[in-house]
């Protein structure tokens, strides 16, 4: 990748950039599986406005970053600090909520530089769980989290809606 690559914890300040990416990259990697699109833009709406992120930044449980490339954002990952999952009970969990990078950056190792920064923070908190969801479609994911050694767990479902869509839950120990 491009030696301006920067990762760095985002602020409240950043959350337009991250409102914005929120929106494309959703709408890159999963758009295509809405059949009608003001289902999409309402999800627009509920999970990726300016004041949803930046109350989400603002919580003490959620850590976000930011990958800038030429001081323009090209991505961002989001952990959700303390998050239970069922199959874990009771040991406690982090979440990898997301991880998304514009679809021009894919593949020049943006996506790991976020990653590695959240296992960093995941290592620091001394939380030996970390898990996600990825859609059961989504093989490029899918592969990428198979490769840094989370397994499958579980599967839910997740509507949108008029889609329902079904996840594979994934699993990482730290130990």
């Amino acid at each position: 990748m491009d030696d301006n690559l920067i990762i760095r914890k985002a602020e409240v300040k950043d959350a337009e950039y991250i409102a914005l990416l929120g929106q494309i990259t959703f709408d890159e990697t999963f758009g295509h599986h809405f059949r009608d699109r003001n289902d999409l833009i309402n999800y627009f709406k509920s999970t990726f406005s300016v004041e949803k992120i930046r109350s989400s930044i603002a919580k003490e449980n959620n850590v976000f970053w930011l990958a800038l490339v030429n001081d323009l954002p090209i991505g961002y990952a989001k952990l959700k600090k303390f998050s239970p999952l069922e199959q874990l009970l009771p040991a406690p969990a982090a979440q990898l909520q997301k991880i998304y990078v514009l679809k021009d950056y894919i593949g020049k190792q943006v996506g790991p530089a976020l990653q590695n920064a959240l296992f960093d923070e995941v290592k620091a908190l001394k939380i030996s769980n970390l898990w996600l969801s990825v859609l059961k479609t989504n093989e490029r994911a899918i592969r990428f989290y198979q490769k840094n050694n989370f397994k499958s767990v579980g599967e839910h479902l997740f509507t949108v809606g008029k889609e329902t869509f079904d996840f594979y839950i994934f699993l990482k120990k730290f130990e």
